[in-house]
C-alpha cells in the first residue's frame, strides 16, 4: 500500500478553454478519473482520491468548465452540455497521454462518463474507459429532482458570511449523507467565491444551468448506455429522488445490464448523491474496479 500524497494542481488548455484539475498518486499507476456533479467542484473527490492514491492508483479530479477554478464559458449555450464535456474529457486524456482509465462520476460527472463510454459523441473515448461507476446517475433521471436542483443551482444565493453559506450547503446537500464538520467546512471553503459587493456565493457560473433549456434532451441517454461495452457499477442513494427504481430496472434489461455487465448497489442513509467520503462508499468502488482487472 502506498502512502497518500498531496495532489498537484494543474491547468491546461483543453478544447480552447483553461481547465483545472488535481492529480493524485504516482504517474505509473492505473488511473481513475473522478468527475464531480453539476454545481460542484473537484474537491468533492478528495476522500476518494486519498483512498485510491493510497492503494496504488493515480486519480485525476477535474473542475468542469464553469466550476471551481476552471474557466467560465463565454458561450454558455454552446459549451455547457454533455457533448462538449465529453470533448473536454477526451482532450484531458490526450493531454495526459492516458490510454485507459477507470471512470467514477457523480451525477453530471456520471453523465459525462456514460456518454464517453458509449462513444457516440467522441468515439475515441469508448475504447479508453475501462470501467464506469455512476454515482446516483442513470440514463433517465427524474424531472422532479431536476426541478429541485435547478431551484437552487440556477439562482445561487449570496450571504454576508461564509458561515451562512455553510449553513446553506448543509441544507441543500443534506442528501449526501454523513459528513464530518471538517468535511462540511472544506466543502464550503472550496465552493465559495466573493462577489464585488463583498458577499459570498457558490463557486460556479450560474449560466451552467442553461444546459436544461438550450439542450433539453441532454440527459436522455439510453442510446449512449446501450452502446457501452464495459462493466458498469451504479451506486444509488437509497433515498434518491433523481434515480428512481424504474430507471434501474430498465438499466438491468438493456445495454450493459442485458449483457450481464451491470452491478447496482443501494447506499443507505443517502439521497442524491452519496458523498463518496466514507469506506462504505469507497470500498465497493475499489472492489468493482479491481474485479475488472485494474
Amino acid at each position: 500500500m502506498n502512502a497518500p500524497v498531496a495532489p498537484s494542481s494543474n491547468y491546461g488548455q483543453l478544447a480552447g478553454r483553461e481547465i483545472h484539475w488535481l492529480d493524485w498518486g504516482r504517474p505509473e499507476d492505473p488511473v481513475v478519473i473522478a468527475w464531480h456533479g453539476l454545481a460542484r467542484t473537484c474537491r468533492d473527490m478528495d476522500e476518494l482520491a486519498v483512498h485510491f492514491a493510497s492503494r496504488g492508483f493515480r486519480v485525476i479530479c477535474p473542475d468542469t468548465i464553469g466550476r471551481g477554478l476552471s474557466q467560465w464559458s463565454p458561450v454558455p449555450d454552446d459549451e455547457y452540455h454533455i457533448a462538449f464535456y465529453t470533448r473536454l474529457a477526451l482532450a484531458l486524456l490526450d493531454a495526459l497521454k492516458l490510454e485507459r482509465v477507470h471512470w467514477v462520476g457523480t451525477s453530471m460527472g456520471g453523465s459525462i462518463g456514460l456518454a464517453g463510454a458509449g462513444g457516440l459523441h467522441e468515439p475515441q473515448l469508448k475504447t479508453r474507459i475501462a470501467t464506469l461507476v455512476l454515482n446516483d446517475f442513470a440514463p433517465r433521471i427524474a424531472e422532479a429532482a431536476v426541478t429541485r436542483i435547478r431551484s437552487y443551482a440556477g439562482k445561487p444565493p449570496a450571504f454576508d458570511t461564509v458561515s451562512e453559506l455553510e449553513a446553506f450547503f448543509r441544507t441543500v446537500y443534506k442528501p449526501y449523507g454523513w459528513l464530518s464538520d471538517a468535511q462540511w467546512r472544506r466543502l464550503t471553503e472550496s465552493s465559495t467565491r466573493r462577489l464585488p459587493d463583498g458577499r459570498v456565493t457558490p463557486h460556479y457560473d450560474p449560466a451552467m444551468v442553461r444546459q436544461f433549456e438550450a439542450h433539453p434532451e441532454d440527459f436522455q441517454l439510453w442510446p449512449h448506455y446501450d452502446a457501452i461495452e464495459v462493466p458498469v457499477l451504479c451506486l444509488r442513494g437509497a433515498e434518491s429522488d433523481l434515480v428512481l427504481p424504474d430507471a434501474l430496472e430498465e438499466m438491468r434489461l438493456r445495454g450493459p445490464g442485458a449483457a450481464g455487465r451491470l452491478q447496482v448497489i443501494e447506499v443507505p442513509g443517502c439521497g442524491h448523491a452519496p458523498a463518496l467520503n466514507v469506506p462504505a462508499h469507497l470500498e465497493p468502488i475499489e472492489a468493482f474496479i479491481r474485479a475488472a482487472g485494474a
